[in-house]
């Protein structure tokens, strides 16, 4: 305990600042944009719960980042029993929104929380720890199937729990790339393309008619061609992403925000908001912001000479990269509509809280970028 309170005390001079003024930029910029496009049904209750999410947020930060992650890692059996409990609560206090029971409405929180964007946190560290107990035979089929079962029991509870395919969608995301980045060899990447495309049609049948539709809008230009029906909200991010051109019509401004004709727009098409009322410019500095971010990511796990360490880094830089990549592809109309929101960006204080709470551990390796002790290590088992 003494030793923590040590680390804490120290977190100014050895965490990475500089993720987390990229953060707080990035924070401001989502703020603005959310009081903006709330401004019709009253922006002051979402900017307060939004700031308020923040603080709390960077207050995770500093505590994640002062705790060292060998320790976090080392117990990784309490992580994946700490997954389950939460998304076990799903049952009795599960809420079902848009179809999927994937939020935790706890009565003495003031604001749901997505247990998902709890559980990507303690995957990155599960994900890691894994894979640096078998770093030295990484491509060998007991390592491979290792990483392959607590996915798999990941996206399977999720599943059966919640429902929510699309937030599974992160988890899988963050495995290939963390499989990528730590050295798996290409073959496996094949055969689980290949076993994809053989279990597609399974899947396919298995997937709910909405689902389906979600995906089949995307390829069929016959499926709705007026927009009245399964595009509709396709066609309106579309129209106020278009409609603001170069600058934009300007904050408080936008035709579609202001008249509350965008569905979600301060949370799952607020990059639609941006496009509106800032334009061009407005959407470039909102992915140039959240790349920026993600680079100081990997550039803190390239520098670290500890792989467990930059596995940390790769994966929280790319829960980062999928979210972006989702939101921004929902908004033009290219990646199918989960409802995942834009880091920082979106109005969500359950999401922004977990973001800086993930973030924490980048700069937990920024701090600490090799183990404490060399006595300190991982059994492969």
């Amino acid at each position: 305990m003494a030793n923590y309170l040590q680390e804490l005390r120290s977190f100014f001079r050895k965490g990475d600042m500089i993720l987390l003024l990229l953060c707080l930029i990035t924070t401001v910029f989502g703020l603005l944009v959310v009081a903006s496009a709330t401004n019709a049904v009253g922006s002051v209750r979402f900017v307060v719960m939004q700031i308020a999410g923040a603080g709390l947020g960077v207050l995770f930060y500093a505590l994640i980042s002062s705790v060292d992650v060998e320790f976090l890692a080392e117990n990784r059996w309490a992580l994946v029993v700490f997954n389950t409990f939460l998304l076990l609560l799903l049952i009795p206090f599960g809420e079902d929104i848009n179809g999927n029971r994937s939020w935790l409405n706890l009565p003495l929180l003031p604001f749901n929380i997505q247990v998902a964007e709890i559980c990507k946190i303690t995957y990155v560290l599960i994900m890691a720890s894994v894979m640096a107990s078998h770093q030295n035979r990484i491509s060998s089929i007991p390592s491979v199937l290792h990483m392959v079962l607590h996915l798999g029991l990941l996206v399977g509870l999720n599943m059966v729990l919640s429902g929510d395919a699309g937030v599974s969608l992160i988890f899988v995301f963050t495995f290939a790339l963390m499989a990528f980045s730590g050295g798996v060899s290409l073959w496996w990447f094949l055969l689980g393309v290949v076993g994809l495309g053989a279990a597609m049609p399974l899947v396919w049948n298995w997937m709910g008619d909405y689902q389906r539709l979600r995906i089949e809008v995307l390829f069929n230009p016959d499926l709705d061609p007026e927009g009245i029906g399964v595009r509709y909200h396709t066609v309106q991010s579309l129209r106020s992403l278009t409609g603001g051109g170069w600058t934009g019509q300007g904050l408080f401004n936008g035709n579609r925000t202001q008249g509350d004709e965008l569905a979600a727009g301060h949370t799952d098409y607020i990059f639609s908001s941006i496009g509106e009322e800032l334009g061009f410019v407005g959407c470039a500095a909102a992915i140039l912001l959240l790349v920026i971010i993600i680079l100081r990511c990997i550039q803190v796990g390239v520098q670290s000479p500890d792989y467990m360490r930059r596995m940390i880094c790769f994966g929280a830089a790319s829960v980062l990269m999928f979210q972006l990549i989702s939101n921004v592809g929902m908004c033009i109309g290219i990646t199918p509509v989960i409802g995942l929101t834009l880091p920082f960006i979106s109005y969500g204080p359950s999401s922004i809280v977990t973001i800086y709470a993930m973030l924490g551990l980048v700069s937990g390796v920024h701090a600490r970028p090799s183990p404490l002790s060399h006595e300190r290590y991982i059994r492969p088992y």
